[in-house]
Formats: C-alpha cells, sequence, structure tokens
C-alpha cells in the first residue's frame, strides 16, 4: 500500500508493507525460537553504541512521525531476552547482522523519500505501524485475521495488521509471539506499536525465530546456516538478500521481481548501515535470483 502524506512543503511518500505478514509466516507449530549462546563477555552495545543508533536513526523525532518509543535503550532491553543476537559469529558477522536488521526495521518504518533531507536511507524508525490501518475501529480487522486458526483466534474488534519495528501482522503470528514473550499480544495487539520495549521484543522474537521450512534471518546473517541442496537448487544461498526472502519474499522475491523498488529500499539502507558499522556488506544482496518462499 502507498500512502502519501505532507511534511511541510514536502510530499513524502511512504509504502506502507507487512514483513511478517505473508499467509505462510510464522506459525506456533512450525517455530524454533533460536537459543545460541553467545560468549559471555559480548553484548549488543558492543557492536551498536547509542551515538550510533541516533546517527542511524536521524529523523526519528520529527514531529510527522510516531515510533520514537522504540529507543536505543528499549532495543538494548530486549536483546537481553535474545542474548545471541549481534553477539554471535566473528565481529564481521556481528556486524552485518546488526546491520541487516535494522536495515529490514527501516525499511518497514521508512518516513523517507527520495528528496528528503539526508538522504531516503536516514528516515527509518519514522512510523509505528501500517498508516492505512490506524483508527478505531482498524479499517483492517478483517484483512489481517486467519479465521480458521483454532489455537489464537482473532479477538472481536482488534486487527492484527503490521505494527512494530518488522511490522508483525498476522493473529497467528501476534499470538505465538505474545505466548513466546509472555505478553497479551492477541487480545491486545496495540503493544507492539505502544510500547518501545514490547515492539523491540516481537521484531526479535521474528528475526531468531526458524520459521520452517525458512532459517532464521539471524542463522543466515551469522553463517550458521548452510543451504542444504534442494535450497541451493532454488537459488537461496546465505546474505541479506535471503533475510528479504524470509521476511516478505511472496511479495518482493523472485525473477519476475527483479529490481522491485522495496527491495532496493531495504539494500539501501542496509549499505548505509554496513558503511556506517565499518563491514563489507557481504555477497548476495538480492532475492532475485532466488525462487521465492
Amino acid at each position: 500500500m502507498m500512502k502519501v502524506l505532507r511534511i511541510g512543503y514536502k510530499l513524502l511518500l511512504v509504502c506502507v508493507l507487512t514483513a511478517c505478514g505473508s499467509d505462510d509466516a510464522v506459525r506456533s507449530d512450525q517455530t524454533a525460537e533460536n537459543t545460541d549462546e553467545p560468549a559471555s563477555d559480548r553484548s549488543l552495545a558492543d557492536v551498536l553504541s547509542p551515538e550510533m543508533f541516533s546517527a542511524m536513526f536521524l529523523h526519528q523525532a520529527e514531529t510527522a512521525c510516531n515510533a520514537s518509543a522504540f529507543t536505543y535503550e528499549s532495543l538494548i532491553r530486549a536483546a537481553g531476552r535474545f542474548p545471541a543476537f549481534g553477539t554471535t559469529g566473528s565481529d564481521e558477522a556481528r556486524r552485518r547482522e546488526v546491520a541487516a536488521f535494522l536495515a529490514n526495521v527501516s525499511h518497514e518504518t521508512t518516513g523517507g523519500w527520495a528528496e528528503a533531507p539526508d538522504g531516503p536511507f536516514a528516515w527509518g524508525l519514522c512510523f509505528r505501524e501500517e498508516l492505512a490501518c490506524g483508527g478505531t475501529p482498524s479499517p483492517c480487522a478483517e484483512t489481517y485475521c486467519q479465521s480458521t486458526s483454532t489455537e489464537f483466534p482473532c479477538k472481536r474488534g482488534e486487527s492484527y495488521h503490521g505494527r512494530g519495528p518488522l511490522q508483525l501482522s498476522w493473529n497467528y503470528n501476534y499470538g505465538a509471539a505474545g505466548e513466546a514473550l509472555g505478553q497479551p499480544l492477541l487480545a491486545n495487539p496495540s503493544l507492539v506499536a505502544e510500547d518501545g520495549l514490547v515492539g523491540w521484543q516481537a521484531a526479535l522474537w521474528f528475526w531468531m525465530t526458524t520459521q520452517l521450512p525458512k532459517p532464521s534471518c539471524h542463522d543466515v546473517m551469522t553463517g550458521a546456516w548452510e543451504p542444504p541442496a534442494e535450497e541451493a537448487s532454488a537459488g537461496r544461498y546465505p546474505g541479506f538478500g535471503l533475510t528479504v526472502n524470509i521476511i516478505n519474499g511472496r511479495q518482493e522475491c523472485g525473477a519476475a521481481r527483479a529490481g522491485d523498488y522495496r527491495v532496493e529500499d531495504r539494500i539501501g539502507f542496509y549499505l548505509r548501515y554496513a558503511d556506517m558499522l565499518g563491514v563489507s556488506p557481504g555477497d548476495h544482496l538480492t532475492c532475485d535470483t532466488m525462487v521465492e518462499y
């Protein structure tokens, strides 16, 4: 979906996508939370300082944006629940993982446009939820409800549209994430948008969780996953492009979508953050040569 907003005298074109919103996204009977143990002397803060976070998200506090709850401090606290994030593998792998995660977050929450101040890739963490779905009642209540889900049935009057840093969506994802995090996300999905800690935890849960038949984004970026024969034959190799395929491959990946503007936007953020973190971006940046999940 696209939404045009006006900030001052500029037109802000926002591409609102649901990162965790494909109909075959995470399901409770197909998940396994990553439990890799990092070195005890490592932390996410070693890779990502508060000053670096502020430099990445230069416009988070703009009056037109509403994602200010997703602070650096909340991210560091959320990462405490997923201690392998940003601490696994070599220094290079750690920096690439953080860059990849924040790049996908930035695309999903972007407020940037081509001529935006400081460039389009300085506007991550602007919007906290899918713009077209705001309001009470939400016009998207039926759109993101899988009515056949008996384990995580939709609550009447609630909408499970994209919210939070990775735009968690669909009732079965809110239910599974809430179960893993000990939060009532099925009953109160707005927590993902309004509570900074819960929002980051939900995003990291999605990033760290294996989604059969997909690997986790964490394993892809840290070198823990090597493609078996059937994955290699589908062109799926470790790299930033595979994280896009895992997150939203059905909408953005495959030969038919070569050069998709959404993938290019993700890559733009990734290249900026990799450069800021002092690491090369690695191979397989795009997903247009991959069969989509």
